[in-house]
């Protein structure tokens, strides 16, 4: 309960953000041509963001052997858990490391690299693959989408500031136009970038509930932070803005929970997920991959 409220906290300051600057700027009409032109571009985005993804990691759909047991675990997990079976891709990148994607549960899918799956056993595979899982139950999926909506109409704004920075209505002058132009793109992927690790501590405990064993993922995570900080994944490094959708950044930042980070400390989400399954007196070999 506290995710989503931290959430909706966070997606209002998004909106207020967005709308102070444009009044700002320009007044409310200037604020509304910026919006409509902002939505405008993200509607592809917002309707194919899960084929743009997977094309950007060059992801096939799971076939042959391992991806059709990959497919089975998903699936599987999925019907216990009550929810809509999403698609399943397999990157090819010796990084273990996964993520999930789509507009809502009827149009998601979970992509695991073949780094994932070789290098983790079968419950952690689960359990990464029950992460997933928890952000497309959760709506997260479509969070994100909203929240870059909205940092692209942020952004766009900034663009228009010298435009509008001539608007006799504008308090900034131009000192003020331009410090806007820069601050507020910055701004906005500082409330983007808080949504993502906020939604990851609560993936992590439905994740484990869905998996049946918190310590499972909690090894997995482990497992998969320690090799991701040595193992490059190049597609990742190209498209940069896809890391937070990662179960770890797979980018090689600074393990500390930094404010410009789109991840927990990975240290501390495995602390939460050991004391959750002290909570529930429960070890690693309980559950249905046990």
């Amino acid at each position: 309960m506290m995710g989503y409220l931290r959430t909706a906290v966070l997606m209002a300051a998004m909106t207020a953000l967005f709308l102070g600057i444009g009044a700002l700027l320009g007044g409310v009409g200037g604020a509304m041509i910026a919006l409509m032109i902002a939505l405008a571009m993200n509607a592809y985005t917002w309707w194919n963001s899960d084929r743009a993804v997977l094309r950007m990691h060059d992801a096939r759909a799971a076939s042959g052997p391992e991806g059709k047991a990959l497919e089975r675990l998903v699936h599987d997990m999925a019907d216990r858990a009550g929810m809509p079976r999403p698609k399943v891709y397999i990157l090819q990148n010796d990084q273990p490391n996964a993520f999930a994607t789509g507009r809502n549960p009827e149009n998601a899918a979970v992509a695991a690299t073949t780094g994932l799956l070789t290098r983790l056993s079968e419950p952690e595979i689960a359990a990464v693959m029950a992460h997933e899982l928890a952000h497309i139950r959760n709506h997260d999926t479509t969070i994100m989408t909203i929240t870059a909506t909205f940092a692209g109409a942020i952004s766009m704004l900034a663009n228009f500031a010298l435009f509008f920075g001539n608007n006799r209505n504008n308090p900034l002058g131009i000192i003020g136009t331009l410090a806007l132009m820069i601050l507020a793109p910055l701004a906005a992927g500082l409330v983007q970038m808080a949504i993502s690790r906020s939604r990851e501590y609560e993936a992590d405990r439905i994740g484990a509930e869905i998996c049946g064993n918190p310590l499972w993922l909690a090894s997995a995570l482990e497992r998969i932070s320690g090799l991701a900080a040595r193992i490059d994944n190049e597609s990742a490094e190209r498209n940069p803005a896809t890391a937070h959708m990662f179960i770890v950044n797979p980018l090689h930042a600074h393990a500390r929970d930094r404010l410009f980070s789109t991840h927990p400390d990975p240290a501390n989400r495995i602390r939460a997920l050991r004391e959750m399954a002290g909570a529930q007196g429960q070890s690693g070999a309980t559950g249905p991959w046990g």
